[in-house]
């Protein structure tokens, strides 16, 4: 394993964290009693193999399930010096409700600290206000870490640049959870504030939101070679020292080793990568036009701001990912995603777009693109508008 300096925290990062969403028994609390002892004893095992492997940044959150439940039966039983836990809890109103909630998870977890404390979806202008007024889970975050049960405090994200930006710049966090893959570079300037901070950076999904790549395309395997499209992706983060670790949400494990034989190429990434990226952007330019990639956000309004609060950006990203790289099972699942996924996934997809498409017309008159801009969206709906989808942690 390699690992990395956690920004400020200091702490020695495995470059893959073994994030805990994805092999726990039930994303409802209230399953706890189906846990089986197959279920637990694989939970055991991908932890156990993890840490093997010298993943020792075990991740989670309150909002997962069973997760925090069933780690409470196996981390207790490690070197405590020798493993690093965070776990999430959301921003809410009451600092009160938020140190409750906090006080839960250590129960589950049957430690008396974790290293790193999230506040858990710091997504948008409402959250970030609750999360930094006086007297608001920020401070009560920050009693914690006077009181010795966290030892760093940061934040997930999946909200707007500025927010992300914002709440980076406080100073008030030693690390951030955000987005950002080879399809998704927009938040790239929040890495550099991070960096500026000295703050750790940890890549959230980077194998499922970059792109499915358990299952990648046809396409996007040749384009990748002699990589795979997953070890490409991690290289590509990883490539950035301002990138410190990427998380593996295991299911079980064996899902790390597609992983880790990845990892002898860092040495030599920027020589690994250059061909590949040459064939991915050429692929761009000639699927979608060099001219449209390079302007085709310039100017289009945020999702609160459109009619019909259509998320136009995302739809547009999502068409242009399956029309370069046929990713359109990819497309598919976040595009039904829009108008599910709460302030995780804001904004609506096209579905409605006749209700509203005189006045969507009017508000892009001066978008340089917007005859084809709202020929996107049509299109998009009819190749992959269809079944609604949810987030995990709200699936059945």
């Amino acid at each position: 394993m390699i690992y990395r300096r956690f920004g400020r925290t200091e702490l020695q990062m495995p470059v893959f964290s073994c994030g805990g969403m994805r092999y726990q028994h039930s994303w409802k609390d209230e399953e706890a009693e189906g846990i089986t002892n197959e279920g637990q004893a694989n939970l055991e095992a991908t932890i156990r193999r993890s840490v093997e492997l010298g993943i020792n940044h075990i991740e989670t959150a309150r909002g997962y399930g069973t997760s925090e439940l069933q780690l409470g039966r196996i981390l207790p039983k490690f070197d405590r010096e020798k493993i690093i836990v965070q776990t999430k809890v959301a921003p809410c109103e009451s600092a009160e409700e938020f140190r409750k909630t906090f006080d839960h998870s250590m129960g589950l977890l049957q430690l008396d600290h974790v290293e790193l404390l999230g506040l858990h979806g710091l997504n948008n202008q409402e959250f970030f206000d609750w999360s930094m007024r006086p007297g608001g889970c920020m401070d009560e975050a920050e009693k914690l870490r006077k009181e010795g049960r966290v030892k760093h405090i940061g934040f997930s994200t999946h909200g707007p640049l500025d927010v992300i930006v914002k709440a980076i710049e406080s100073g008030r966090f030693d690390y951030v959870n955000l987005h950002y893959y080879w399809i998704y570079q927009n938040n790239w300037a929040a890495i550099e504030a991070a960096t500026r901070q000295d703050m750790g950076v940890f890549i959230i999904s980077p194998s499922d939101k970059g792109g499915m790549l358990y299952q990648p395309t046809k396409k996007l395997v040749n384009l990748c070679k002699p990589l795979s499209p997953m070890v490409f992706n991690d290289l590509f983060c990883l490539s950035h020292p301002q990138i410190h670790t990427l998380s593996v949400g295991a299911a079980k494990p064996s899902d790390f080793d597609e992983h880790v034989q990845g990892l002898k190429y860092l040495d030599d990434a920027e020589k690994v990568l250059a061909p590949i990226l040459d064939k991915l952007n050429d692929a761009y330019a000639e699927a979608l036009g060099a001219e449209w990639l390079a302007n085709w956000q310039n100017g289009l309004p945020r999702w609160e701001e459109t009619p019909g609060d259509i998320n136009l950006p995302i739809v547009i990203w999502l068409w242009n990912l399956l029309k370069a790289f046929d990713l359109t099972d990819y497309a598919r699942m976040r595009y039904n995603l829009l108008g599910n996924g709460g302030h995780w996934f804001p904004g609506l997809n096209a579905g409605k777009l006749a209700e509203v498409e005189t006045q969507l017309s009017e508000k892009i008159s001066g978008y340089a693109y917007r005859d084809k801009a709202i020929a996107i969206l049509k299109e998009m709906h009819e190749l992959v508008g269809g079944e609604a989808v949810k987030r995990l942690s709200e699936s059945d």
